[in-house]
């Protein structure tokens, strides 16, 4: 059985980290610092880490890989052609790995970064590990790459079953809400959303995993043809949006600058 639990760290990052109750084994994605996975390694000593999963090269996903390396002895999988410490497995777009006897394919979605990937396990329940490509609500800033890339990419993770869980690296899920409802305010399922998220970090929980049907009906990123988010990202750019590109250049501009 695989169990998927979220480690903290710094302020709002997650390392996602996979177990295997069968072998013991567990794998780590994007651990930014290596401290929180050391942690549980300790509180768990007949466990193993055997995998690390890297999603792009920000510093904030790859810090600990290093030190996990050394002191486990893991495999480090990650974007081929990038600067990933100890990386054992370069990826690239179109591959599949096996991580903890499991098949799972391998996306590239140049965006946020150019080296960006994505992991997705196609079983029963399926999932994905998004980076900071797709989040809960939002997309991840264009540091690198160009709102088309960034567009095409989301529409590959957007073409994957309903409901797959969606797995991203950062709890930024009510600041991404918030500006959801600034873009679409008549959305009554967006605004029960935030409801539960706004009651549920008033506890500090986690608001993750999403899953790929709630985004579609709530993260304006994947619904750029939607005539309302048209309407909103026009009004922003103050001239009329016709592509969806355009659309997602111009939410991608208003998010970059929304309080909260």
């Amino acid at each position: 059985m695989l169990t998927i639990e979220p480690l903290r760290a710094f302020s709002d990052n997650y390392i996602w980290l996979l177990r295997d109750s069968t072998t013991r084994c567990c794998a780590a994605v994007d651990p930014g610092d290596a401290e929180p996975v050391h942690d549980w390694l300790r509180r768990n000593p007949d466990w193993q880490l055997a995998d690390i999963l890297v999603t792009h090269h920000h510093g904030d996903h790859t810090g600990g890989v290093a030190a996990l390396k050394r002191s486990t002895g893991c495999r480090v999988l990650g974007p081929a052609d990038s600067d990933i410490p100890a990386l054992d497995l370069p990826l690239h777009d179109g591959d599949t790995c096996e991580v903890l006897g499991r098949t799972v394919q391998v996306i590239g979605v140049p965006g946020h970064t150019l080296d960006h990937l994505a992991y997705f396990h196609p079983g029963e329940q399926p999932w994905l590990f998004s980076g900071d490509t797709l989040f809960a609500g939002g997309c991840g800033r264009l540091f690198e790459g160009t709102a088309q890339q960034m567009y095409d990419s989301l529409g590959k993770l957007a073409a994957l079953p309903g409901e797959t869980r969606l797995y991203c690296a950062h709890e930024y899920t009510l600041g991404n809400l918030r500006f959801a409802c600034a873009v679409e305010p008549d959305n009554a399922e967006l605004h029960q959303r935030l409801e539960r998220t706004e009651a549920l970090r008033a506890r500090d929980g986690i608001s993750l995993p999403s899953d790929l049907a709630c985004e579609h009906a709530t993260n304006p990123f994947l619904r750029t043809a939607e005539p309302r988010v048209r309407e909103a990202a026009a009004r922003f750019s103050r001239c009329q949006q016709a592509d969806p590109v355009a659309v997602l250049a111009a939410l991608r501009e208003w998010k970059n600058d929304f309080p909260g």
